[in-house]
């Protein structure tokens, strides 16, 4: 049965592209470095219907739009192919261009077990995420962050990450693993080529989250800031 956390290499004729999607109970939510993915699927016999919204969430104007705009709606039907699934479809906005995509599962053993949520407890949702390293040191990774009762899933066009968290009364923290779904060293030197623990404390309202936090990455702890904003709530 379709549903899970998997990273997504995805193609618009020649042009390629990286993201994570969660789906379950009909909906897809994911995203990368500079988009939200915000859907829906219906399973139809052995093939698997979805429509799927690009929303911008990065300013950027380096991080471009495939389909030549930021909103898009993709309707493409697939289907699995063993641990796998294809989808082949076209963009309303760009009807000439094949878009094709293979989904990859996240192993199990990699989902965490979820945190505690207690009263006035963070909103569960996909949220874009803009993070910093702190102390002088050049970088940082925008994505997108999925909150769900305890549980974090996440990630980009190089990075998955999944962890856990507690909150309760407009604090929260929690843990994060940070790893490469695509060869991140060129693209990001701090991150790329590791598995990275990060440990994390702040702050929520109905909007997003702050956050602060450490990273181990290879031999090197750095300190980060992070900003949530809630693009979607669940």
């Amino acid at each position: 049965m379709f549903g899970g956390f998997y990273t997504v290499r995805f193609q618009l004729d020649e042009a390629v592209g990286r993201s994570v999607m969660y789906a379950n109970a009909g909906r897809m939510l994911g995203g990368n470095s500079a988009f939200a993915h915000i859907g829906t699927y219906q399973e139809i016999g052995d093939e698997i219907a979805i429509e799927i919204r690009t929303v911008r969430h990065n300013p950027d104007p380096n991080y471009r739009a495939m389909a030549g705009t930021d909103d898009a709606t993709l309707l493409a039907r697939g289907r699995s192919d063993g641990r796998l699934y294809r989808f082949e479809g076209r963009l309303k906005e760009l009807p000439g261009a094949l878009f094709r995509s293979v989904m990859t599962p996240v192993e199990e053993q990699a989902m965490p077990i979820a945190g505690a949520v207690g009263e006035g407890g963070i909103s569960n949702g996909l949220y874009a995420i803009n993070l910093r390293m702190l102390d002088g040191v050049e970088g940082g990774l925008t994505g997108v962050m999925l909150l769900n009762d305890g549980r974090i899933l996440g990630g980009d066009a190089f990075f998955y990450y999944v962890g856990t968290y507690t909150s309760e009364n407009g604090r929260w923290k929690g843990q994060i693993l940070n790893q490469e779904h695509t060869p991140a060293r060129g693209a990001n030197p701090v991150f790329g080529g590791h598995e990275v623990g990060i440990g994390f404390s702040g702050t929520y309202d109905e909007k997003g989250a702050h956050l602060d936090a450490t990273a181990l990455a290879g031999k090197r702890s750095l300190r980060l800031t992070a900003a949530l904003q809630l693009m979607r709530g669940l």
